[in-house]
């Protein structure tokens, strides 16, 4: 059973900081391999604690730039308050809807290829504004975007990277903003994740699988995250852009 939460938590991490979806992945994988868990939702919520302390590490010092310079940095600060709004929202409101369809690999097929089609219309994309220049208007935008990533398959990297693309940003800044995005948003995750764990009758059974699920994804997605990077500024987001319409007509082939 350990040897599973392990293979997922790989899934997890490898797949957390590439634009092609993890929660996409790790549905992909149960539904191919015939892999049933008990609380797959809380896993990966779970799971993703691990990739969140990794990607901590990888931006703890722009971090705490911003946190020392707040005055300096507050409309940065607001911008990825607004970006995190509209994602707050629709997790609240369709988070039962998501939940149902989240063993539906048709619509998972459709999420990939969404995913593909967005990265390629964005694969030579670099524009010319930095940090300063994201105005309330690119975030709200860029929210709106986050806000469809509740649905598997469908990249909350990816998409948010598109969208800060699309709004002209550098691709450095763009895939700052990404990331600084994913802190609240995996927070807000975590905290019910853990508080639902606490809930289950049979919860201390899960810990030592989930502890050790954690720590690989957390390791595996420090490593590929400088995958991610060297990709984007070398302008082969076309390479994920294939890779997930690949799953995609692997998914119609392999259900059919």
């Amino acid at each position: 059973m350990l040897i599973k939460y392990i293979i997922l938590a790989f899934i997890q991490g490898i797949t957390e900081p590439l634009p092609i979806s993890s929660s996409g992945h790790m549905l992909l994988f149960r539904s191919v391999f015939n892999v049933n868990m008990p609380n797959d939702l809380n896993f990966e919520i779970i799971c993703n604690f691990g990739s969140f302390f990794a990607i901590l590490l990888l931006f703890k010092n722009d971090i705490l730039i911003l946190i020392k310079n707040y005055k300096k940095y507050y409309k940065y600060l607001l911008c990825i308050v607004i970006s995190t709004i509209p994602v707050c929202i629709t997790g609240f409101l369709l988070k039962d809807f998501v939940e149902k369809i989240f063993n539906n690999i048709w619509f998972l097929a459709i999420s990939f290829l969404i995913t593909s089609i967005s990265l390629f219309i964005v694969r030579n994309k670099n524009g010319i504004r930095n940090d300063s220049d994201i105005t309330y208007k690119d975030a709200l935008v860029i929210g709106l975007f986050q806000s469809i990533t509740i649905i598997p398959g469908i990249s909350r990297c990816g998409t948010v990277l598109v969208a800060c693309l699309l709004c002209n940003m550098k691709k450095n800044t763009a895939l700052k903003y990404t990331f600084m995005l994913y802190f609240p948003v995996s927070l807000a995750s975590l905290t019910l994740g853990v508080s639902d764990l606490i809930k289950m009758s049979n919860y201390s059974m899960f810990l030592m699988p989930y502890l050790i699920s954690m720590i690989v994804a957390g390791i595996i997605t420090y490593l590929s995250y400088n995958w991610l990077t060297n990709w984007v500024k070398n302008s082969k987001l076309h390479y994920f852009a294939i890779y997930c319409l690949i799953l995609f007509i692997f998914i119609l082939y392999f259900f059919r």
